[in-house]
């Protein structure tokens, strides 16, 4: 409880006579800018002492007493907390000591520091408020210049931040569109505090519009391709080559008045500024910002603004160069890629590039397609290793010379050996997959060389989806000069309505997922496509985009065998199982039959012989099914070759062994060696397959 001014026996200023003592302590109060205050409760009256009013900015005997009088002196922002400090006080039976300004009669603000104390009567209720007043303006005036110190380092930090987001955001783009996406971003917006913004890039005299956020529609259309020469904001700072201030909406519309349809829903605080951009002594465009609810542009804040133009122009020509290289780099890239693809009764036959977003769009993957003499067509896939202009400069001349030899006449396998050594004689420290298959329309035989490539994709007529597992040798250029690559030919009939898909690995490759995972959504993408080669092509692309993310450029070819007429392709097969003397007999009879129909019947005697020694050896070592193939080739001098291959189920290559005059056994690969222009083995899986070609004697 506290006690009342007459229980403690203090003196109340207001009616107790003034003694020595406190005459002296209100000269002493008064001399030092000081006052006091009692504000009675019961009438609501408050009353200064000389000095009190004095501080509060009052002539002797101006004040009514009124605390509503007081409060037109003090200022309508801070009036709220003084109001719940004292009421504050007032519950709590306590003191307040709180700061706020008021206003002189001569306009001047000055800080006054207001302390008081709550006096009670017995049964505890508030009846009246004594106090001291003083100045405190000299005192807070160190804290007002901290503080707008504070605001001004505050600003400056802001200001650099501005500069610096900039920076941050624009460094990762490469390409014109980058930039403009990046630079027109909500998210940039926000952190520079512009309400809208608007680059403009100098083409041929004109200003193009490359990117806008937060401008009306109709004013990116009308003026999308502006004159330089135009009165506007955007063309008058690059041509000038010096920044636009606008102050007010009224500003737009006095300096260019065709503005004025287009800045109506501006308000009317709202600033902009237009800054050049220069680069390398060139105005190369101008930016835009709008900044709502301002009235000016302090000069520190036009510095940073004028900084701001200059990272952004370094930024656009760097985009410019790039997109400028890309493009020269496309061309290259594009001119290296076939111009069309040849007709072939009975194939149909398409191919799709599609370059990566990523890197610039070049790449080395290619495909490429020819129509051989004899009336067979070959299909090329392939990927050079890298993406940059070099790659796609290896990719041309590799492409241009597998063509040439195929063209020559040679078969698969010795077109992909000799690709493997021009690209290494090419000295580029690149090594390339590639992947030829040879289709003939008539028969369907297929020949397929692999190098290191992925293993190309089959949908049969029934819609039956498959990946072809196919031996392959190692990718191109990465042997020796001097080494004779081995490229194993794979050789499957394409029955017509079946479609063979060949296909560089962007294609089903994805960064998140596995590259089984990708095959396997491949060979659904295949299986649920349209048979059409055009549709199929266009198909695959957009179902595998959103699952590879476009990181790879993709090369991509078609093969589809039409129905129609066609011919049984010169293609003899057997199966010969351990253990049954029948089944010799009766592949060697076939294969008499069959070289009658080829008229190769003159190789009959030495096919049979050779057979039954390849058919033996395999029957002895891997104790499985062996599997023997026959068929007739063409040979590099034009000539024709029988060519056979027996399969079975061991790795075990065979040997060329010395026999003596008594031995039973040992002569078989002797024979093969003899009789043959060419033998060898090839891996298959866990087993291999043995081939060897009788040339047919001319005439």
């Amino acid at each position: 409880m506290q006690r009342s001014a007459a229980a403690s026996g203090e003196p109340d200023p207001q009616t107790d006579a003034p003694s020595e003592p406190l005459s002296t302590a209100r000269v002493a109060l008064a001399v030092n800018n000081m006052g006091t205050f009692t504000w009675s409760l019961a009438d609501n009256r408050l009353r200064y002492d000389r000095g009190g009013e004095t501080v509060m900015g009052f002539r002797p005997g101006e004040f009514d007493g009124r605390p509503e009088t007081l409060g037109e002196r003090m200022l309508p922002v801070e009036l709220p907390a003084v109001q719940e400090q004292v009421e504050r006080a007032m519950r709590e039976r306590s003191s307040f000591s709180l700061y706020f300004r008021v206003r002189h009669p001569n306009g001047a603000l000055r800080w006054t520091h207001t302390q008081g104390h709550v006096i009670t009567d017995r049964q505890g209720k508030p009846v009246r408020v004594i106090g001291i007043i003083r100045d405190a303006s000299q005192e807070l005036r160190a804290v007002d210049q901290t503080e707008e110190l504070r605001r001004a380092r505050s600003e400056r930090r802001r200001q650099a931040d501005i500069v610096g987001h900039v920076s941050d955001t624009l460094v990762p783009t490469l390409t014109l569109d980058d930039l403009a996406e990046a630079l027109t971003s909500d998210r940039l917006l926000e952190q520079i505090g512009a309400s809208s913004i608007i680059l403009g890039m100098v083409d041929a005299g004109h200003i193009r519009l490359i990117g806008a956020n937060g401008i009306p529609a109709d004013l990116l259309r009308d003026f999308h391709l502006s004159r330089l020469e135009q009165p506007l904001p955007l063309t008058e700072a690059a041509r000038t080559r010096e920044a636009v201030f606008l102050l007010g909406r009224q500003e737009f519309v006095e300096r260019y008045p065709s503005l004025e349809p287009y800045v109506r829903e501006l308000p009317q605080a709202a600033a902009a500024v237009y800054l050049p951009l220069i680069a390398q002594g060139d105005a190369i465009g101008a930016v835009g910002l709008t900044y709502e609810g301002r009235a000016q542009f302090p000069q520190d804040e036009q510095t940073v603004l004028r900084a701001l133009g200059k990272v952004i122009a370094q930024a656009l020509q760097r985009a410019l160069l790039y997109d400028q290289e890309h493009e020269l780099a496309a061309g290259l890239q594009t001119a290296m890629l076939p111009g069309h693809l040849p007709h072939s009764p009975g194939v149909g036959l398409t191919a799709r590039y599609r370059p990566t977003r990523a890197r610039g769009g070049i790449g080395g993957d290619w495909y490429d397609a020819l129509l051989l003499s004899d009336g067979r067509v070959g299909a090329v896939i392939g990927d050079v290793q890298g993406h940059d202009v070099t790659a796609a400069a290896i990719m041309g001349q590799l492409r241009i010379a597998l063509r040439a030899y195929a063209a020559e006449g040679h078969p698969p396998t010795t077109v992909m050996a000799r690709g493997s050594v021009f690209l290494t004689e090419l000295d580029t420290g690149r090594f390339a997959t590639c992947l030829l298959a040879v289709l003939d329309p008539r028969t369907g035989l297929t020949t397929i060389v692999r190098a290191g490539h992925p293993d190309p994709a089959l949908r049969l007529a029934d819609g039956t989806t498959a990946s072809l597992d196919i031996p392959g040798g190692l990718p191109l250029g990465l042997t020796s000069p001097e080494a004779q690559p081995v490229y194993p030919a794979y050789e499957t009939v394409l029955e017509p309505g079946s479609t063979l898909l060949l296909c560089t690995d962007g294609l089903f490759e994805s960064r998140t997922q596995d590259i089984d995972t990708g095959r396997v959504r491949l060979l659904e993408a295949l299986r649920e496509g349209p048979g059409e080669p055009e549709r199929l092509a266009d198909h695959l692309l957009g179902a595998m985009a959103p699952y590879t993310g476009e990181e790879d450029d993709v090369a991509l070819l078609v093969l589809r065998r039409l129905a129609g007429p066609s011919t049984p392709a010169q293609l003899m097969e057997a199966v010969i199982a351990p253990g049954d003397p029948e089944a010799l007999r009766a592949a060697r009879q076939d294969l008499r039959v069959a070289l009658e129909g080829w008229q190769l019947d003159t190789l009959a005697d030495t096919a049979v012989l050779l057979t039954c020694e390849l058919v033996t050896n395999a029957l002895l070592h891997s104790g499985g099914e062996t599997l023997l193939t026959a068929r007739p080739v063409r040979r590099e001098d034009g000539g024709r070759a029988l060519r056979l291959s027996v399969t079975d189920a061991t790795p075990a290559s065979p040997r060329r062994r010395a026999a003596t005059d008594q031995a039973t056994s040992g002569r078989g690969m002797l024979l093969v060696e003899e009789l043959t222009s060419a033998w060898g083995v090839e891996p298959r899986g866990n087993g291999k397959t043995v081939w060897c070609e009788i040339p047919l004697a001319v005439p």
